[in-house]
């Protein structure tokens, strides 16, 4: 078994998720008392999102290599990055630190293409959203993708960054993700991605009348499977 290298912290609630979700499946393959080698960075989630609030790129990318080098030198084998946001700087992670690293993007891609799916809406925090990161590397793997407008985006972002990363779960809130998710399927939405690690904490397929893409829960299997291959 190879050793999984977690970039986490941001935010622990979701990174939590991960941990969870890594053993258990590891557990499920392999059977026994078996569970996942883990090696686990934790950023001070304050420090992270001030310099992706104040767009310190540079500064953030700099600090995700710090942590990636640290699980280099702790013994893994790969790195990942347990944010989806996280991954505006995936590429300067992947150029400074010669470990394979596992991109959110790709095995979500995957996963809506092997359900047969081409045409998904994208929710996350408005730097998911509003910079083209994560929509070009959705693109680039053949898929068509569009966000929600601007008052919705601004609710969603709301309720990750005032709620979920502090671990409330609000009712109102799922109502609320519950009623643009609709908007997003009457606008074309084949299927919708949860492209924020916390987003799965409030929505579940319950909430939505098209296939919801767990980015969370495919990250982790994805790092399962890079980790038994």
């Amino acid at each position: 078994m190879k050793t999984i290298g977690l970039l986490g912290g941001v935010s622990w609630e979701s990174t939590a998720i991960y941990y969870r979700l890594i053993n258990r499946a590891v557990n499920k393959r392999l059977g026994g008392y078996h569970s996942a080698k883990i090696v686990l960075y934790s950023y001070d989630f304050s420090d992270m999102e001030l310099l992706a609030r104040t767009a310190q790129w540079e500064a953030l990318a700099g600090r995700l290599i710090d942590g990636a080098q640290r699980l280099q030198r702790a013994g893994a084998d790969m790195v990942v990055m347990c944010a989806n946001t996280m991954h505006h700087e995936a590429e300067a992670v992947g150029r400074a630190v010669p470990l394979p690293l596992l991109h959110i993007c790709d095995c979500t891609a995957a996963k809506i293409k092997a359900d047969g799916l081409k045409c998904v809406s994208l929710l996350g925090t408005r730097y998911t959203m509003e910079e083209d990161f994560y929509k070009a590397r959705l693109k680039a793997n053949g898929l068509d993708v569009f966000v929600p407008d601007e008052a919705d985006r601004k609710t969603v972002h709301r309720v990750i960054f005032d709620e979920l990363v502090q671990g409330r779960v609000e009712p109102a809130s799922r109502a609320a993700y519950r009623e643009l998710i609709a908007r997003q399927v009457e606008r074309g939405a084949e299927g919708i991605v949860l492209g924020c690690t916390e987003i799965p904490m409030l929505t579940g397929p319950e909430d939505s009348a098209v296939p919801l893409f767990d980015t969370t829960e495919l990250h982790a299997l994805a790092a399962v499977e890079a980790a038994l291959a």
